[in-house]
């Protein structure tokens, strides 16, 4: 029979930074006598300093990766540490633009090793509001507020396991070099698959970082796809990522853990892919970058309703208004002068969500919209688009 120090030394939870010191700490509490008067509000000082509602950041670098995008290095106002964070979150960035409060979700790409600062790679997004603004206009030294990390697409040691594999479109390579360097600088033992999906051979970011590390890790394997014209130098794959390929690279798919992080479509299409090989949802983690960019295309959107069709937003006694039922309620609302807070701006985390008093909203699949908000008529304004006149309460 083990006794207590060889129980802990065998538990699982050891791969939890900070549970066998807490094991410890406990045995001693109970050894030595103590009615815990000394830890009171020491858990909700913690959860202040780990997970605080906002940070103080300024731009302490700019990095130009490539044509289209811009890495913007953050550090503290205050000059300490940064709440710690895990390899795949993202903070909410707040932003002051053009007479309007507004927000973006940006993955953190530096390494949750690095607590000095955060790097948010930021690629513009064709007639988008906010990533034109930070790639052409923001400049070292000014400074922004910020949400403290949060999000649920990051590894998990107790249940993902160690042979991950992680499929990227343009962007969606941030969180996954976050994870790559995490893995990279850990004592256990991943084998770590990036496969990456880009239009264009000259805006592909941090490939040249990839391939080095993959050349000097054993462990890392980086897959290349560019779905436009290459050079004669390209030894990636052509096209889009299909089956046949997909089978080709993975071995057993169905006992590996993936991660997927790119625009909606190639979220859907990597998810059927997976899919048709046999992984269970349970073993892919998809990342949604926003709402989607083309609503009226998803299944269950009105038939013949075009997305600049203009209704009315009524919110309360507040104020009305009229929008474009393309747009995503949150933006709307942002743009007459309306806050509500928000977080991840693609449907998961619930933060944005207003009550639905009268009209209709489509909702796409990616809203993760609870039961007793059903129930009870809340929706995800961030990917809600009105389709009738409705009415809201904030």
């Amino acid at each position: 029979m083990l006794d207590n120090d060889q129980k802990l030394e065998t538990n699982v939870l050891n791969s939890v930074i900070g549970y066998k010191e807490a094991v410890l700490k406990k045995e001693e509490l109970e050894n030595n006598g103590t009615s815990f008067i000394e830890s009171k509000g020491l858990v909700k000082e913690t959860i202040g300093k780990l997970h605080p509602k906002r940070i103080r950041l300024r731009v302490e670098k700019i990095r130009i990766d490539t044509p289209s995008t811009k890495t913007l290095v953050m550090v503290p106002i205050d000059g300490k540490n940064l709440p710690p964070f895990q390899a795949g979150q993202y903070i909410n960035l707040f932003v002051h633009l053009a007479g309007v409060l507004t927000a973006r979700p940006y993955s953190i790409s530096s390494s949750p090793k690095n607590l000095k600062s955060y790097e948010l790679t930021i690629k513009r997004k064709e007639g988008g509001f906010v990533s034109p603004y930070l790639l052409e206009d923001v400049k070292v030294g000014q400074e922004f507020e910020s949400s403290g990390p949060m999000g649920s697409f990051h590894h998990n040691p107790l249940f993902h396991g160690n042979d991950l594999v992680f499929l990227a479109g343009g962007s969606g390579i941030a969180p996954a070099i976050s994870m790559l360097k995490s893995f990279l600088q850990s004592t256990e033992l991943f084998r770590f698959h990036i496969i990456y999906s880009n239009s264009f051979e000259n805006d592909v970011i941090f490939i040249d970082e990839l391939r080095k590390l993959a050349s000097e890790n054993k462990n890392f394997t980086l897959t290349e796809f560019l779905s436009r014209e290459v050079s004669s130098e390209y030894k990636g794959f052509r096209g889009r990522l299909d089956i046949s390929t997909l089978r080709m690279l993975l071995q057993n798919p169905s006992t590996k853990m993936y991660y997927v992080c790119g625009p909606t479509p190639f979220n859907d299409h990597c998810a059927n892919l997976l899919t048709s090989l046999g992984v269970k949802s349970g073993r892919i983690l998809i990342e949604s970058n926003g709402p989607p960019p083309n609503p009226e295309e998803l299944e269950g959107w009105p038939e013949s309703l075009l997305p600049t069709t203009k209704v009315t937003v009524n919110v309360g006694n507040q104020t009305s208004f009229q929008t474009n039922v393309g747009e995503p309620l949150l933006n709307s609302l942002e743009r007459n002068g309306l806050f509500t807070e928000n977080a991840c701006r693609s449907g998961e985390c619930s933060l944005c969500r207003v009550k639905l008093k009268s009209g209709k909203v489509f909702s796409p699949e990616e809203a993760k919209i609870r039961k007793s908000d059903r129930k009870f008529g809340y929706i995800h304004s961030c990917v809600a688009f009105p389709v009738t006149d409705i009415e809201i309460q904030l």
